[in-house]
């Protein structure tokens, strides 16, 4: 049986990671949009899983890493996730810590 992420070492999530990216690879080479899409989801998550949430912080804004000129602020923390709102917006998300860029 396969481990959750959050029971893996940090070289254990590197090498699922390195096994994601080859499948993401050739799920891509093969037109296989939806495949590839759910390997990137996989290894995002697993790159969460390598960072420390405790440096993201309520009311912190970063910009979202792979998106043009959007900005999140941080309104709690939840484990790797950051809760809070995408361009000042209404609607509250979660984000995995790994898609947060660099701070505003």
């Amino acid at each position: 049986m396969d481990k959750k992420y959050s029971e893996m070492t940090h070289q254990e999530l590197m090498d699922e990671i390195a096994q994601l990216k080859v499948k993401a690879q050739k799920a891509e080479q093969m037109g296989m949009i939806n495949e590839f899409a759910v390997h990137e989801r996989k290894i995002t998550m697993a790159q969460a899983y390598m960072m420390d949430p405790s440096v993201f912080k309520p009311d912190d804004v970063y910009e979202i890493r792979n998106s043009e000129a959007e900005t999140f602020r941080i309104v709690y923390m939840n484990g790797v996730f950051a809760w809070g709102h995408r361009n000042n917006g209404q609607e509250e998300e979660a984000l995995p810590i790994s898609l947060l860029g660099s701070k505003k």
